[in-house]
């Protein structure tokens, strides 16, 4: 992997942040160069929000992504917006529980999983973020399930087990789905 460039855009309380941040660690545990950036409106909560992340094996000029190998949609304005700017041959991953978009693009790889709707079908209300996510590292192989793990346990208090073990959850279904 010379550099990845991974766009998270959807509302703001989806977790689009903490996804991102989650991503960024676990690539600063591996040894890579990482950037990350977070961008959300003022109103937070139910405004835009989007969370720019880049690996390399090389330093990293700018944390901007404009043209994502990766781009996470978790709703449809986010999709629409940065659908045309992903990269030829990247993957676009989008919630197919709150988008029905239909691929349009032949040059790039898209994959809907119902994030939002396995979160709630398994008590996880709140980590469609994680499911996606999940998703994303088997298509991707940018992180092995292990990687992203180890990460969580160390970004997440052991007083808050309960919440690491949901989390791991989340993203075992998205992995696995």
């Amino acid at each position: 992997m010379a550099t990845t460039k991974i766009l998270i855009a959807g509302f703001g309380g989806q977790g689009i942040l903490f996804a991102g941040k989650a991503l960024a660690y676990s690539g600063l545990k591996i040894g890579k160069e990482v950037a990350w950036l977070p961008s959300y409106g003022p109103e937070m909560r139910g405004g835009t929000a989007n969370c720019s992340v880049t690996f390399s094996d090389e330093e990293i000029g700018s944390p901007i992504v404009d043209t994502p190998d990766v781009l996470i949609a978790m709703n449809l304005p986010s999709l629409e917006k940065y659908y045309d700017f992903t990269e030829k041959n990247g993957f676009v991953i989008f919630d197919s529980s709150l988008i029905t978009k239909q691929d349009t693009r032949d040059d790039v790889t898209t994959v809907g999983i119902p994030a939002t709707k396995m979160a709630s079908d398994n008590s996880l209300n709140g980590l469609a973020n994680m499911i996606i996510l999940g998703k994303t590292l088997k298509i991707t192989g940018i992180l092995t399930l292990e990687q992203i793990k180890s990460s969580l346990s160390q970004m997440i208090p052991a007083k808050k087990a309960e919440l690491l073990e949901k989390n791991i959850k989340a993203i075992e279904l998205g992995y696995n789905y």
